[in-house]
């Protein structure tokens, strides 16, 4: 009897393994029988990667694979991981934003990264020097960054090392939202070509009243790349256009008779620089670029190079020139002598201001280059003293440092001064100034933000 049981029990299980298991079959011909099922399929199978990585194939980086700079030392621009991105969101001072960066897939999904600059991370915009308050938003920048230096400090996410090889789905594809978000170059599209020696050729352009689309390609001056490929991007009547001393309108360049009213022209190559920016496009374009300024000839580059310059200049005198501070030598009674290193990226005339048998200031500063000490002024709590040497490092300079060292002595060296911390510093000449609330810091270095009772109360 007890047999019988158990042989029904076999083949009522077998009986119900075939179902599920024809079931099985006849779902998944349904999913691969179209598109969608198959996106579905693919979802489930990256799912299943993600909990098992050895499935994914992807090896972890070794720490000895990891770079991340280092204090006290330039970290080489070869290290740096490039790539490059609209930018949506400026926090001007801590020296950090948020940029759309640009992947393989639909730009317009592609969610704000955070990035930090460096206390030695250079900005440069229409060829010149410049802060983050300087760059509209919207523009398009290169970005050459790094890991975080210390992920315990980071002012922006920390996030996995091999980030930027993971796909963001949903069309985004991968490189959009990177580990390496702490910049050491931070440069728009011109500053950029000057940098690497290339321009931009025109060749072709389409016109439908005041706007269209222009087709380039970023090449070498003298020389045609093969394997550079066009791009096209658009324009309209807002696109700035610089010919010399002059600023022009695509109104203007149709009634000369150098662009058409309507229809498509050859451009044959017209070799001008241009700035990029992003503008959401319709028809169904889901990655393409706007170009919101043209320079037609080398006068007009300059130019717009030289106002840059007159403004960051200024800007750098009123906070004083960043640098960090290599060695100090104590002596007794607060005394003591500071070898510091000037960052680099500054006008030539800004660096020319710091002479031996001058006087200078010394401040301390956070990783963001806020001056501490709360309101009381950069002047107030600095140390003060004569400039007794500068001098220029030999050899290669890397990119961050401006190969100059200073040495300042004081009779009364502060806490904050101190071997590989970064500083600012004032040469004499430069004015006394009190810095807006959001610039320094109350008394912690640890203070990111303004805390709200910067606001007044109504």
């Amino acid at each position: 009897m007890m047999a019988c049981v158990v042989l029904c029990c076999w083949f009522v299980g077998m009986g119900l393994l075939c179902v599920v298991l024809l079931s099985s079959f006849t779902v998944l011909r349904s999913v691969f029988a179209s598109p969608r099922g198959v996106r579905r399929w693919s979802v489930i199978a990256l799912a299943c990667c993600a909990f098992n990585p050895s499935f994914a194939g992807d090896e972890p980086q070794s720490e000895e694979q990891i770079f991340r700079p280092v204090a006290g030392e330039f970290p080489a621009l070869a290290k740096a991981h490039s790539y490059r991105g609209e930018l949506v969101f400026v926090d001007h001072a801590n020296r950090r934003g948020s940029l759309r960066v640009e992947g393989a897939g639909m730009f317009f999904r592609n969610d704000p990264h955070p990035f930090a600059m460096l206390p030695y991370g250079i900005v440069r915009y229409h060829g010149a020097p410049a802060d983050l308050r300087d760059i509209p938003l919207g523009t398009v920048l290169h970005v050459h960054a790094f890991l975080p230096p210390d992920p315990n400090t980071s002012v922006v996410p920390v996030l996995p090392v091999d980030n930027k090889s993971r796909d963001a789905n949903h069309n985004r594809g991968t490189g959009i939202f990177p580990a390496e978000n702490h910049v050491l170059l931070l440069e728009d599209e011109v500053s950029h070509c000057l940098r690497v020696g290339r321009v931009w050729k025109l060749t072709n352009i389409t016109m439908s009243g005041l706007k269209g689309q222009i087709v380039a390609r970023r090449e070498s001056r003298t020389a045609s790349d093969i394997d550079v490929k066009a791009e096209a991007m658009t324009f309209d009547a807002a696109t700035r256009i610089w010919r010399g001393r002059e600023r022009l309108s695509v109104e203007d360049l149709i009634a000369s008779g150098d662009w058409p009213d309507s229809g498509s022209q050859s451009l044959e190559g017209q070799v001008v620089q241009l700035g990029i920016t992003w503008k959401p496009t319709p028809n169904g374009v889901f990655t393409r670029f706007h170009i919101s300024d043209i320079w037609l000839d080398d006068i007009s580059v300059k130019r717009a190079a030289r106002c840059q310059s007159e403004i960051h200049k200024a800007f750098i005198r009123s906070r004083w020139m960043p640098a960090w501070v290599d060695s100090v030598e104590y002596g007794k009674f607060g005394h003591a002598t500071i070898t510091a290193t000037l960052f680099g990226g500054m006008d030539d005339a800004l660096y020319a201001d710091f002479r031996k048998g001058t006087s200078g200031m010394m401040n301390a500063v956070a990783e963001t280059l806020k001056h501490g000490h709360g309101a009381y002024g950069p002047a107030h709590m600095a140390c003060k003293g004569p400039i007794i040497d500068v001098t220029r490092i030999k050899g290669e300079i890397p990119l961050g440092s401006s190969g100059i060292q200073i040495r300042l002595e004081t009779d009364l060296i502060i806490e904050g001064v101190r071997p590989g911390r970064v500083v600012r510093v004032k040469p004499s000449g430069w004015p006394q100034v009190n810095v807006p609330r959001e610039e320094y810091l109350n008394g912690s270095l640890q203070e990111r933000f303004p805390s709200p009772t910067i606001f007044p109360k109504y």
